[in-house]
């Protein structure tokens, strides 16, 4: 069975709409396909009507933004009711740490000559969530990076001047949202942050102590190492494993729907827990 649990619309930061993200979840003969747009849920309801029209079991999805011990960490909420208010609370909270954030990120990269960047990075979107991967797009469209590697070297992260720290709900308040939204709480592509092995068990150890529900254990990029590893912590620990690509469609990320490696032989499947199977 093709599974992939993690994909953008425009949205929030991806290029294509949730149609035409469906059809090529279609195209890449997916069985069960989820839309996980970062803190909002606009999308779902067009996704939901043309996977119906494609046959595509699909499951309602976000990706929520939190804090663990003073990182941003993503956690996807499956298997959503996007009519909760408590859910559709916190997502408006972090809508308004989006714009915020992107108007520092602005005023940042203007002190260091790059002007108009707001207005430059807003055309790339199709609707008001201005991500930094918009900011990425238009720094390197304009030039100033290759890839998208290189901007968040150079001006996105760290000390750098398009860096802006935010203050992201705990994981504990993310994962009671998601859980009031009838969901299960997973934490996204966790070999992305920058940290250490043992630092990665202590998350998923604290993440499962809070409720959380499971990891991402294969995205797009992982390597069989990575895959092995998160498989044996999450059973170690009692999570269910997810597998998504984290598409966006940006041409520069090489990125496809549903390209992703075998799972592990397990019986701790996240899949297995989600509403088609009822």
């Amino acid at each position: 069975m093709k599974v992939d649990l993690h994909s953008h619309s425009y949205y929030s930061d991806g290029v294509y709409s949730p149609s035409e993200v469906l059809e090529y979840a279609n195209q890449a003969k997916c069985d069960l396909f989820s839309l996980t747009d970062h803190d909002t849920t606009d999308g779902l309801s067009e996704a939901q009507e043309r996977a119906e029209k494609l046959s595509i079991n699909f499951i309602p999805g976000v990706e929520i933004s939190a804090i663990w011990r003073n990182m941003t960490i993503h956690i996807l909420g499956l298997d959503i009711n996007v009519n909760n208010e408590l859910l559709q609370k916190g997502l408006r909270r972090n809508q308004e740490h989006r714009k915020e954030r992107a108007a520092k990120i602005a005023h940042g990269l203007r002190r260091t000559g790059i002007k108009d960047a707001l207005e430059k990075t807003s055309a790339l979107s199709k609707t008001n969530m201005i991500t930094r991967t918009h900011f990425a797009q238009m720094l390197i469209q304009e030039g100033y990076c290759k890839d998208m590697k290189s901007v968040f070297r150079r001006f996105l992260t760290g000390n750098k001047p398009g860096a802006v720290r935010v203050e992201w709900s705990s994981f504990e308040e993310v994962i009671s949202w998601i859980h009031a939204a009838g969901g299960l709480a997973v934490i996204a592509h966790p070999f992305r942050y920058r940290m250490t092995q043992t630092k990665i068990k202590r998350m998923f150890s604290e993440f499962k102590e809070t409720l959380g529900d499971g990891v991402e254990a294969i995205t797009a990029m992982s390597s069989e190492q990575e895959i092995n590893l998160c498989s044996n912590w999450a059973k170690e620990i009692n999570l269910l494993i997810s597998s998504g690509s984290d598409y966006h469609g940006w041409p520069n990320q090489r990125i496809n729907i549903g390209c992703l490696k075998e799972t592990p032989n397990s019986d701790n499947l996240i899949w297995n827990h989600l509403s088609w199977q009822r």
